[in-house]
């Protein structure tokens, strides 16, 4: 195989630890009639603005285990926002990835609030079969050598 072709795992080893945090967001579309089940706690799979911020509690962990050339990173904190969108009839996920390392944590930001998108997908695909999981981006990052960079 060429090295052209060849993939490697970053060596962070020489970059001083930091104190980081990411942020992504991204969006759930559907119907409204699904955004007021969800509202109500009336779907037949249960709470699943519940289920979503544990999904993505876990997969912002698990990234490591996912991504295939991400580092284990020692996670902080994870905090999970959601915003009911009733004109867009949509679910509005904001996840913070916090902590310490040689390497920033946005992949553990945008893994939790992809997980997080594909949970709703799961918990509400039985009544709703226009769902959209939307505009998964980085919003804004900080600590390390490019210090802090706002996108939004």
């Amino acid at each position: 195989m060429s090295s052209s072709s060849s993939i490697r795992m970053v060596d962070v080893g020489g970059k001083p630890i930091t104190k980081r945090q990411a942020v992504a967001r991204g969006k759930v579309l559907m119907q409204t009639a699904t955004l007021n089940s969800i509202k109500k706690g009336k779907l037949p799979k249960g709470d699943v603005l519940a289920a979503a911020r544990v999904a993505g509690i876990m997969a912002a962990k698990e990234t490591y285990r996912l991504i295939p050339l991400c580092h284990p990173l020692l996670i902080e904190d994870v905090d999970i926002e959601f915003s009911l969108d009733e004109k867009a009839s949509a679910v509005e996920i904001t996840a913070t990835v916090k902590g310490s390392g040689k390497t920033g944590f946005e992949m553990e930001a945008l893994t939790a609030v992809a997980v997080i998108g594909l949970t709703i997908y799961d918990m509400c695909k039985t009544v709703d079969q226009t769902l959209r999981i939307d505009n998964i981006r980085l919003v804004k990052k900080s600590g390390g050598k490019s210090g802090t960079i706002k996108l939004e």
